[in-house]
Formats: C-alpha cells, structure tokens, sequence
C-alpha cells in the first residue's frame, strides 16, 4: 500500500524538526566566538553557496515568493534571538511555540476553520509545551519580542503552504530563501552591530569552529531547509505548526545526549504530549484515508 503524500510530507517535517533540535548545542559553542547575527549570517552563507546553481533555473515568482519567505525568517529568527537576551530559554521555547495556536487563527481569519483533529491536535501541543518549557513570572519586553518572533514564525508556515504549492521550482525558492536570510544578516551586521571582527578574528573563529558551522550550514540549513520546502507543499499549514511546536523536545534530547543536560519528569510528560499531538493531528476517519491512498 502507497504511503500518502501528504503523511510524507508530514514525516519529512518531522525530521525537519528534529534536526532543528540538535542546532541548538552547535549554536551554543558557537556562540562563544561569534554574535547570534553572525552565526545567522554564517550559517546562511554557507547554505547559500551550495545552493547557488539551483538559482540558475528560477523564474521570477520564485525569486519574489523566495525573497518574501526570507524576510519572515528572519524576523522570526531575529526576534527570537533578542528576546533570548531577555528571558530564559524554556519561557523563549513556550512562547515562540505558541506559532502552533497563530498559524490556525490565520485559517481562521482567511474563513477556513481547523478540522476537529487539528483542534485537539493543537491543545495538546500548547499542553506539551506549558510541560516543558513555562516557568512563570510576569509578562516582560522579552515575551513582546518572543510573541512578535512566534507571530512572524506563524506567518511564514502560512505563507509555506500556499508559496511551495505556486513555485515552478522548489529548490530555487529554497535557495532564494536561504540568500535572502543571509543578505539580510550581512546588512544588519554593517549597519546595527557595534562590534566589527577582524579578517583575522573571523578566520581564526571560523576555522576552529568548521565542523559547526558545516553542520549548520550545509546540513541543518541547506538540506533541511529544502526538505521543509517539499514537506510543506505536500502538508496543511496546521500539520506544519503541530509538528514544529516538537522542537523543544528534540532540543532537549540533544542536550541530553550532547551536552550532558539532564531531563526533569515534567520534560518527559510535556515531551509525550506533543508526540500525542502529532499522532492525533494524523488522525482521519477510515473513509478519508482510504481517499487519500487512491490519490496519491
């Protein structure tokens, strides 16, 4: 029996997912030689570079809709980092998981209302998230800015949906996209960033962090990014978000298998309800799967 396109595309997030958890240790050991736009910049210059050839072939939609995808990432990115100046990174994780309730409230307002698996799919991820990652207190500048990053965040999985179906070419728009975060970094480091690195500083930081910023750059942006690209044109926009809002989990299990960081029982829990989660939003009537099967 054929495995739906559309279970593909939400395994493909999955992975997607996942590898995004296991940026954040590389992230933080870079983070000792270089500032969060830097890395950005680093990270997506890399990824851009490999991916140049496939713009060889892209038409101009695919330039426009890429440069527009590539905005919202990095607002999203950018926010999120400043935010983490702010608070502390379980509260960043919760809020900035909070992208799982924005990106149905955007059907919603567009007059398309969540199916009823969607709906419990996105309670338990909210759920799963409190579990792990809120740590009370009041409402700070930072959770503005984390609110903002998850709001941006929301809208780019939005605008996935709809962009990755229209595009002629998927590797073109991944990479249009990559470029756009990249020149983006690049100009806000020439304009905002007060520190400025030496030539020799940046090749020192570069060369004794390479196999991060490989990893960074060709896997976890390059490919990961692609395989986004195609699992989103064959998923919903609300699939996406409940599979994202799983990132905290794969973070923290990378931590632990990474860094040595330990995992509290209330991480366990919040970590088997976003899995439910993610089983539930699956969820669909036999009737419906049998369709599913036959169109693809």
């Amino acid at each position: 029996m054929l495995i739906p396109l559309r279970f593909r595309g939400v395994l493909a997030l999955l992975i997607v997912t996942m590898v995004w958890g296991t940026t954040f240790p590389a992230m933080k050991d870079l983070s000792s030689h270089f500032s969060a736009v830097w890395i950005a910049f680093l990270r997506f210059a890399m990824a851009s570079l490999l991916l140049l050839p496939f713009l060889l072939k892209a038409r101009r939609p695919d330039f426009i809709w890429g440069g527009v995808l590539g905005m919202m990432l990095f607002a999203a990115f950018m926010l999120q980092v400043e935010a983490l100046g702010q608070m502390s990174a379980n509260r960043n994780a919760f809020i900035t998981g909070l992208n799982v309730l924005i990106v149905p409230l955007l059907g919603i307002l567009a007059g398309r209302m969540p199916e009823n698996r969607i709906i419990a799919a996105v309670l338990l991820a909210i759920a799963g998230l409190f579990a792990m990652c809120w740590d009370g207190g009041g409402w700070s500048s930072g959770d503005t800015l984390a609110l903002c990053g998850a709001l941006c965040f929301g809208v780019y999985v939005k605008l996935m949906e709809t962009l990755t179906r229209k595009a002629s070419d998927l590797m073109a728009l991944t990479a249009m996209q990559i470029l756009t975060v990249a020149c983006l970094a690049g100009a806000a480091i020439a304009m905002f960033t007060p520190e400025h690195l030496t030539l020799e500083q940046l090749r020192q930081g570069v060369s004794d962090n390479m196999a991060n910023l490989a990893y960074l750059g060709a896997f976890a942006t390059a490919a990961i990014i692609a395989l986004q690209t195609w699992g989103q044109r064959h998923s919903s926009a609300n699939e996406a978000a409940i599979v994202y809002a799983f990132e905290p989990a794969c973070a923290a299990i990378a931590a632990y298998f990474w860094l040595a960081e330990t995992m509290t029982s209330r991480s366990v829990f919040g970590g088997f309800l976003l899995i439910l989660g993610m089983i539930v939003s699956q969820w669909a009537p036999r009737q419906r799967r049998s369709v599913a099967v036959a169109s693809s």
